[in-house]
């Protein structure tokens, strides 16, 4: 069965930091390509980071370059976002996805729960 349990959400103060994971079981997590995307009320889902299965690149959001750090454990099957100078805008509910195409065929697309993550004073 397919898992990815996120955690880490919370309420932060404006400036602050958190440190959001997913824990990934069921599929071959170090060949699949793995995202953050988030959304807030009234928003559209948008993606916030994304990391390839090899971990050598990384692509941001331009609203969250510079404060969020994205990163995988292909031992533990675990995702990261560290995320650091939240603002009120960060507000919203973060999902852990992950997926792989070859070729154009989308082999898989899973998502997680979500965690909600709260910036405010």
């Amino acid at each position: 069965q397919v898992q990815l349990v996120e955690s880490g959400g919370g309420l932060v103060q404006p400036g602050g930091s958190l440190r959001l994971s997913c824990a990934a079981s069921g599929f071959t997590f170090s060949s699949s390509a793995m995202s953050w995307y988030r959304q807030a009320p009234g928003r559209e889902r948008e993606l916030v980071a994304a990391i390839t299965s090899a971990g050598g690149s990384t692509n941001y959001a331009d609203s969250v370059k510079g404060r969020f750090t994205m990163s995988r454990d292909d031992v533990k099957n675990t995702l990261a976002l560290q995320m650091n100078s939240l603002k009120p805008e960060d507000t919203a509910v973060y999902y852990c996805n992950a997926a792989r195409s070859v070729s154009g065929t989308k082999w898989y697309d899973y998502w997680g729960q979500g965690t909600q993550v709260t910036v405010s004073s």
